[in-house]
């Protein structure tokens, strides 16, 4: 089977790649020619565990292929993975004009029969613009080639995206014809030997069920922030209190862990955007709504709480940042708590001092020079008043604390992912302070 992948960034190349993986003749479309260049040179645009050894492996074999010619990835191809960027409008509505331009593409282009899949994050209704696109440009030619049109979308985590899709726990499907069925059962038959299970269901219902999904994830982590801060002012321990609901199965332990806000290209987004698809239809989700308020509020919890320590004044004082991007094993800064925090700290006359495994370089393609990047977490902390974790990445978990309170003008940590203990961190002699809990008690 032949399949082409159009769009080349995190979801694109992680689903080509690993079709590739299991025998399937891909080819990855992109307009960004140098890109594409890039990419046939082994150079890849995203950072995430195992994937560039995955590139390296299958472009050798000759089953990866990277093009900007649609009409030389259609030949012979049967399924077509639409996996372009679905990027906010300024209402929060999600820009379909990546998504349409593929569907516009396909229907010039095709010449035998083509399942068309989005990939991408979509509004309910979309695969009935994609379906309306391509019979449009077919209309166009004069021509009559059988399409069927499906939704199928990705529930990747980065940071473990090879992995998911490898070995999902489950797939959506949404289609409205036996043959576009018949060949999504051909074509992840690989990955459902673990014995989960292709979801079939209709169109509308696939599109709904990515924006559910997410929606709910996110729900769960700002109840949680919202619980947390409630703690603190009354004297509740949020570690306690998540263990106590975490232990009821209804409940269940994921996605309850106190902290400073989610961030990254899929909840922000999709929340704004399942937000305004109920506003369409004359519904207020509200709360969703207050998920999202929840959510912008807290990544500034602990502004407030470095603000507070310093007695409103933080001008000349020196902030060191450990993490950057929006959850660890990632580069991804998008909507990331960091920006939040490093704008903030900039307007109220701080320094930022940061260090990111492997964030850094986008970190500079963002902010420039508005703050200093360290060689190391440990150069961050020289001459910084107080030191703040903002991504638990495994290295920061058991740092040298002799050499951080060495280091710091203050023994002063904020840690926004509570993975320090606070009986420890008094015990070193640190001033700590955390989400969820009174350190100051």
């Amino acid at each position: 089977m032949k399949v082409a992948i159009v769009g080349s960034g995190y979801v694109g190349l992680v689903t080509g790649t690993c079709f590739a993986e299991v025998g399937i003749d891909v080819t990855c479309v992109d307009i960004d020619a140098q890109k594409i260049e890039n990419l046939k040179n082994g150079i890849i645009p995203i950072y995430e565990p195992g994937l560039e050894e995955m590139v390296h492996r299958n472009m050798k074999k000759g089953r990866l292929q990277f093009t900007t010619n649609m009409a030389e990835a259609l030949v012979d191809c049967e399924v077509l993975f639409s996996a372009v960027g679905t990027p906010p409008d300024e209402d929060g509505s999600a820009d379909l004009q990546y998504v349409l331009s593929v569907a516009r593409d396909c229907g010039r282009n095709m010449n035998d029969y083509l399942l068309i899949v989005t990939k991408s994050t979509v509004p309910v209704g979309t695969a009935m613009k994609v379906k309306k696109a391509v019979q449009e440009e077919l209309d166009k030619r004069g021509v009559s080639i059988p399409f069927d049109v499906a939704s199928n979308p990705e529930f990747l985590k980065e940071g473990a995206a090879v992995d998911d899709f490898l070995k999902p726990d489950r797939i959506v499907v949404g289609l409205d014809s036996p043959r576009a069925e018949e060949l999504m059962k051909s074509l992840y038959k690989p990955f459902t030997l673990n014995g989960h299970p292709v979801i079939f269901m209709d169109i509308t219902s696939a599109e709904m069920t990515k924006y559910a999904a997410n929606s709910m994830l996110a729900t769960k982590i700002s109840f949680m922030n919202d619980i947390a801060n409630l703690c603190e002012i009354v004297g509740a321990d949020i570690n306690m209190v998540r263990k106590g609901i975490g232990s009821d199965s209804r409940i269940g332990n994921k996605f309850i862990y106190p902290g400073i806000g989610y961030g990254g290209s899929c909840f922000p987004k999709d929340v704004k955007a399942l937000i305004h698809t109920a506003a369409d239809y004359n519904y207020k989700l509200r709360v969703l709504q207050a998920v999202e308020d929840v959510n912008d509020d807290q990544k500034s919890v602990m502004y407030h709480k470095v603000l507070k320590h310093f007695n409103g004044n933080l001008k000349g004082k020196t902030i060191a940042l450990w993490g950057l991007s929006f959850k660890p094993q990632t580069d991804d800064m998008r909507e990331a708590p960091a920006l939040v925090l490093i704008r903030k700290f900039l307007e109220a006359g701080a320094k930022v001092k940061a260090y990111d495994p492997v964030a850094m370089h986008e970190a500079q393609r963002i902010l420039g020079d508005t703050i200093e990047y360290s060689q190391d977490q440990y150069e961050a902390l020289i001459d910084a008043d107080c030191l703040v974790l903002v991504t638990e990445w495994p290295e920061f978990k058991f740092p040298n604390f002799n050499i951080v309170r060495k280091l710091l003008k203050e023994p002063v940590v904020l840690d926004g992912r509570n993975i320090y203990e606070l009986a420890e961190m008094k015990r070193k002699g640190f001033t700590y302070y955390c989400i969820g809990i009174d350190t100051t008690r």
